[in-house]
């Protein structure tokens, strides 16, 4: 798709306001770029591309809500034709990963210049894909998330230390159940118990 002469109406999501501001006003002083909507939130996201049209969602990954991975997903099912952009503090290579996954066309690094956002901007309208290539040799190197989903749902419950009884309660499951899933994550990733476990899965990007 040619974006010659056209404005590329962009969506950003962020939920710090500082940075998102920021990232609005350098975007803005692209000819040919528009910032026409913004959000605080991942659950906003696809409220806010269906009524504004937008060509190209910006979406930090955390984000209250739901995640910019979250949201990604949704709007790729709902609006295959908009690209998707995932912007991180964080370089998580399993993050990287997820991102491909849910749909989205970019994946950055927020500390990456603005014209270098501005261009990814432009690339992936025009139907190409852009990963920060760091983190790009990074995800090859971590190899795939070896968690299930419901693994990983588990973790994730378990972060704020919540005991088996309490996690039993939370996702539906007997204690059992939970023990299970918790000693397969503690083996698959090589740790020592379940705050090592939550810990590493983290880094990687992988809950």
């Amino acid at each position: 798709m040619s974006t010659e002469n056209t404005t590329i109406r962009v969506l950003l999501a962020e939920d710090q306001s500082m940075v998102r501001e920021a990232l609005a006003a350098l975007l803005g002083l692209e000819p040919d770029i528009e910032v026409v909507a913004q959000a605080a939130r991942g659950d906003e996201v696809l409220a806010a591309a269906r009524a504004h049209a937008v060509d190209v969602a910006l979406l930090d990954i955390e984000m209250p809500g739901c995640t910019g991975i979250e949201a990604a997903a949704e709007l790729h099912a709902e609006m295959p034709e908009l690209k998707v952009v995932v912007l991180t503090t964080f370089g998580r290579p399993g993050y990287l990963r997820s991102a491909m996954e849910a749909g989205a066309a970019a994946f950055l690094v927020k500390d990456a210049p603005a014209s270098q956002l501005a261009e990814a901007v432009r690339k992936v309208l025009a139907g190409e894909r852009v990963i920060d290539p760091t983190l790009a040799a990074a995800a090859l190197a971590e190899g795939a998330n070896p968690l299930t989903d419901r693994e990983r749902e588990v973790l994730r419950a378990a972060a704020d230390g919540s005991t088996n009884a309490e996690l039993a309660l939370a996702l539906n499951l007997s204690q059992g159940t939970v023990r299970n899933y918790l000693s397969v994550a503690i083996q698959k990733l090589a740790v020592r118990n379940r705050a090592e476990a939550v810990r590493v899965a983290q880094e990687k990007g992988w809950l």
